[in-house]
């Protein structure tokens, strides 16, 4: 049976943490990176850190060290924990946790999150120090849009290094309620924790949609569940009708979002009248398309954030009037329903992660052998995108892969590996990409 873990049982340990933390030596306004596997001790760890003004950056467990030491690097930070320093920090009994320790005490910030660039080169998301004030906003807007509650068990599904599963699963916490976090996402054991556990919220993508349908086909699921919120890659259609007909339409809600912020919210019950919409501007934002498309939200002064030691990619993202754009592309109708129309650049969605081709490039070009290379993705029934990549040069397949997977993690790892003669060229001599593209599809 999963584990239950109560919201004081978890500020406890993050008292433990913020003292442990300062006395190695971690000061007040550093960074530290976090890169292990779910775990309630990981979300002591994120707030231990926030009470002692430090910034928690939370990585994949599953990156590789050349990936780690990038992003540690780009933001500084004095430490970077695994799954040993963890447990070093709370080894200790909890400290003793009252009511009125509440969270009056955290000089709050969201954490530090990476994002992939266009130069591939993945981009820290920050925010930086919230007021108590604005702390106070960022969480009662998030009480208002998903209500939570002392009385919620919520289920992490997705990795904590994400921020849509790390959010949901803080401000469960600092509403005072419970958690599940099962080491890796499991269809079986999410039946088992909804039927057993009295699971209230969750947050899933697609793919763990998908696999729980396969799990459990038009069998019954017994739950208490009130919401179960879908993001970060398109949800087919079946798999969206399915949920609705196990939880129902009005507890099931898909939201329009990124690393960067939170734009819109849609009810199954908006999407059925609506199909393909992605729903109208969550409360306390605004939602607007310019001239050729580009979608663009307005957002209060506790959700602006800017892109760590990239001033120009800030500045470009944001125009007066607190509104910012992550380039995507879409329409908006006469009731504000936001309608998604094309994704930025070249990104790859695949089960809810945004990959960058350019990173899987600039890594892949570096293997002796190969001359050129172009990363991207074709359509897929399981994880929404497949990532592939074609090369040309003097290697094979074996040792692309081989190579890959000491470089890159999981979800940047091509699927599918194609070695071409030649390149398909522009008109002006450059690889084309949509052309290779169109090679595999």
């Amino acid at each position: 049976m999963q584990r239950i873990t109560e919201a004081k049982e978890i500020m406890g340990n993050s008292l433990t943490v913020a003292e442990a933390l300062l006395a190695k030596g971690i000061l007040p306004g550093d960074r530290i990176c976090i890169s292990v596997k779910n775990s309630p001790q990981l979300l002591s760890v994120v707030l231990g850190a926030l009470r002692a003004g430090i910034a928690p950056a939370v990585i994949s467990s599953s990156a590789t060290d050349r990936e780690v030491s990038e992003m540690s690097q780009d933001i500084d930070a004095k430490w970077v924990l695994r799954q040993t320093d963890i447990d070093e920090l709370i080894s200790d009994p909890s400290s003793a946790f009252s009511e009125e320790d509440g969270i009056s005490d955290i000089p709050l910030c969201r954490p530090i999150h990476f994002t992939s660039g266009t130069t591939g080169r993945p981009k820290a998301v920050w925010s930086g120090w919230l007021s108590q004030e604005y702390a106070q906003a960022w969480i009662d807007e998030e009480f208002v849009a998903w209500g939570f509650s002392p009385s919620d068990v919520h289920l992490v599904c997705g990795p904590l290094s994400h921020s849509a599963p790390l959010r949901f699963a803080l401000m469960t916490i600092l509403n005072g309620g419970s958690v599940i976090v099962p080491a890796k996402y499991s269809a079986a054991a999410t039946v088992e924790a909804m039927e057993m556990c009295g699971v209230t919220t969750t947050f899933m993508a697609p793919t763990h949609l998908q696999r729980l349908m396969e799990h459990c086909g038009e069998s019954e699921v017994k739950h208490l569940m009130r919401l179960l919120a879908h993001a970060g890659a398109t949800c087919s259609k079946g798999v969206r009708l399915w949920s609705h007909r196990i939880f129902g339409q009005e507890r099931v809600f898909e939201f329009y979002g990124s690393t960067e912020g939170q734009f819109t919210i849609c009810r199954g019950s908006d999407w059925v009248a609506k199909p393909d919409t992605v729903g109208q501007a969550r409360p306390g934002r605004q939602m607007s398309a310019d001239g050729d498309g580009l979608l663009w939200c307005q957002v209060p002064e506790h959700a602006r954030f800017v892109y760590w030691g990239d001033q120009e990619k800030t500045d470009a993202t944001w125009r007066a009037g607190g509104w910012f754009t992550v380039g995507d592309y879409g329409r908006i109708d006469g009731q504000g329903y936001v309608y998604l129309e094309g994704r930025k650049g070249d990104l790859i969605i695949t089960g809810g992660v945004n990959v960058y081709p350019a990173e899987i490039e600039r890594v892949l070009v570096e293997l002796q052998g190969v001359h050129q290379v172009v990363a991207f993705g074709i359509p897929d029934a399981d994880w929404g995108q497949r990532v592939c990549v074609a090369v040309t040069g003097n290697v094979d397949e074996e040792e692309i892969r081989t190579y890959l997977t000491s470089q890159l993690s999981g979800p940047k790892r091509p699927k599918s590996i194609f070695v071409l003669a030649d390149m398909p060229l522009t008109h002006s001599g450059k690889m084309d990409r949509s052309g290779v593209q169109k090679l595999f599809t």
